[in-house]
């Protein structure tokens, strides 16, 4: 016989049963959610914890009993896993805003010393604004940039990925765009 629940699942609604239920059959959904989906409909059948947890793959039904009261506080939100450890994010949106905002002006050669960006001609100039960021690094710069669609291209700036100028012999500059750089980057 197993324990009395100390937080027991609350009553589904009929909402939250139909997308529960869809996301425990889901084939494309992350399999974190899809477990987490399977076990809170076994527990809202009436099934233990600890037979959820078999029933997902789960030795002890301590999570189960865990992701019950994270549904029963923030409702189907508490399916999607959050942040699984390590360093809190410290970039958020805000700060890769900022960091594309200062890849997108054109260095000046005084200020900056540079003609063209690099990523530490970038920290360097991140470093000295007002609303800048002073502890920025390097790698947390080029993973905002990669993660943005651009690229370090040769003897040049960090520039945009499937964007480049080229030298036209009537036209002079054009600049052409590939449309499926998006698709080919993954």
């Amino acid at each position: 016989m197993s324990r009395r629940q100390k937080d027991p699942l609350r009553p589904l609604s009929e909402a939250e049963r139909t997308s529960l239920s869809r996301l425990s059959r889901s084939q494309s959904a992350p399999a974190a959610q899809v477990a987490r989906a399977r076990a809170l409909l076994a527990v809202a059948m009436g099934q233990s914890y600890t037979a959820a947890a078999q029933l997902v793959g789960r030795d002890v039904g301590d999570t189960v009993a865990r992701w019950v009261a994270g549904f029963n506080r923030g409702g189907l939100a508490a399916v999607v896993p959050r942040h699984g450890g390590g360093h809190r994010v410290r970039y958020g949106e805000a700060e890769q805003r900022r960091i594309l905002a200062e890849v997108a002006r054109a260095p000046e050669r005084v200020r900056d010393g540079t003609a063209t960006w690099s990523l530490s001609t970038l920290r360097d100039a991140l470093h000295r604004a007002e609303d800048g960021l002073p502890g920025i690094s390097t790698y947390t710069i080029g993973r905002a940039l990669h993660a943005a669609g651009y690229s370090w291209q040769k003897g040049r700036s960090w520039c945009e990925t499937g964007v480049v100028v080229r030298q036209r012999k009537y036209e002079g500059l054009v600049t052409v765009t590939d449309p499926d750089a998006a698709a080919k980057r993954g």
